[in-house]
């Protein structure tokens, strides 16, 4: 019993691999070692302001160790810092009991932080470490907090900046800018309307009223992950090559746009996938294309497509073109083994009607349409229902 109940006082910080617990402790070591030193080149090995602070250890843990985490960013660690160091040294001065002036000064640095929206945990240490600080403090003053808690959080901070771009980590963690949707209508994008949205994830965390030490965009990033893998394993792990067209008509870069649009007309296609003779895919031409390539030389275009390529014609566009000319190059790809899961996201997201399936040479096999997809979800959303 007692044994269980020590097992859940050990926090899950899920799995962490070797790699990385390594770069997190390279770094911290780097930081600190680049901190003091450099500390030491600017005041001389004569100052009488310490070199080195302790607090520095508990950001270097944040700035190495979970450099996504909204508390180590720059404003956190330069704000949380230097404003405790402020406050400290405030409550040094005015309150002459050294414990009483220590709980006060940790009080109203976390307060400070609140509102300036640079909570940082080694803030409250910097804080109790301003107060302690011995004579130096008393010579320094309110300097303090410039020299040696932001020079020291500076030369921190660059540390983590240039380690962890080196190493393979977003630092700083930005916001993401919001994407306008593509159309220019305040509906927001296809992916963001199914499922939980972001709208959902802060209505819940704005309920617990707790501060979380992950970015709210980086916990719906792993949350929508999640919500895949768990369509992935609903639908049975069921891929491309399962719903895929393998007739695919394709054309020539060198076939003209007369005799593609009259193909495209004749089989009511939406898309034509362009290919070379031994089938590699270098473009797909969709009536959008056509659409583009009339509008072009045209003022105030008809609304129906067939009046606008008809009055395109009319003015010059010449159907003797090569597709080649119109086609978009480089489309996205797919190969049969993907999961028709990871399809979801380039179609809602990228504006997408169609993917190409290819081989391992990159020559087309088929084709997924949003029709072909659509059908598969509903097959497996059939399928769920029965098993259940």
């Amino acid at each position: 019993m007692v044994r269980q109940f020590l097992r859940r006082l050990v926090p899950d910080l899920g799995h962490v691999s070797v790699q990385e617990q390594l770069r997190a402790s390279i770094g911290a070591l780097c930081g600190i070692a680049v901190t003091g030193f450099a500390t030491l080149l600017v005041l001389g090995p004569e100052t009488i302001v310490p070199l080195l602070v302790a607090p520095m250890g508990a950001s270097a843990v944040l700035l190495f160790a979970v450099p996504s985490s909204p508390l180590a960013q720059p404003w956190s660690i330069m704000g949380g810092n230097v404003s405790a160091a402020l406050v400290g040294i405030a409550c040094r001065m005015s309150i002459s009991d050294p414990l009483l002036a220590a709980s006060v000064a940790v009080c109203l640095a976390i307060a400070l932080m609140f509102v300036l929206r640079c909570l940082h945990p080694p803030g409250g240490a910097v804080a109790v470490t301003a107060v302690f600080a011995g004579p130096s403090a008393d010579a320094l003053g309110f300097s303090f907090a410039a020299v040696p808690i932001g020079l020291n959080s500076v030369l921190l901070l660059s540390v983590a900046l240039v380690f962890n771009q080196l190493t393979g980590r977003r630092y700083p963690h930005l916001r993401p800018v919001k994407q306008p949707n593509a159309h220019g209508t305040a509906d927001p994008p296809a992916l963001e309307r199914a499922g939980f949205t972001l709208a959902d994830l802060n209505a819940v965390l704005e309920r617990s009223d707790k501060v979380i030490d992950i970015d709210r965009q980086d916990l719906m990033a792993i949350l929508t992950t999640a919500e895949h893998e768990a369509y992935r394993r609903r639908s049975g792990n069921m891929t491309c090559a399962d719903v895929m067209s393998r007739d695919v008509i394709t054309i020539s870069p060198t076939t003209t746009i007369s005799e593609a649009w009259w193909i495209i007309q004749d089989r009511n296609f939406s898309v034509l996938p362009v290919t070379t003779e031994d089938r590699q895919l270098v473009g797909m031409l969709s009536r959008e294309n056509f659409v583009k390539a009339v509008g072009k030389g045209l003022g105030r275009p008809a609304l129906r497509t067939a009046k606008r390529l008809a009055d395109g014609f009319e003015k010059g566009f010449s159907t003797w073109m090569t597709v080649d000319r119109i086609a978009t190059p480089n489309p996205q790809k797919a190969t049969a083994n993907t999961p028709i899961a990871e399809l979801v996201p380039f179609l809602a997201r990228k504006q997408l009607h169609h993917i190409a399936i290819v081989d391992e040479a990159d020559r087309l096999i088929g084709l997924v349409t949003q029709t072909d997809l659509i059908a598969a979800l509903f097959r497996g959303t059939e399928a769920t229902e029965r098993a259940a």
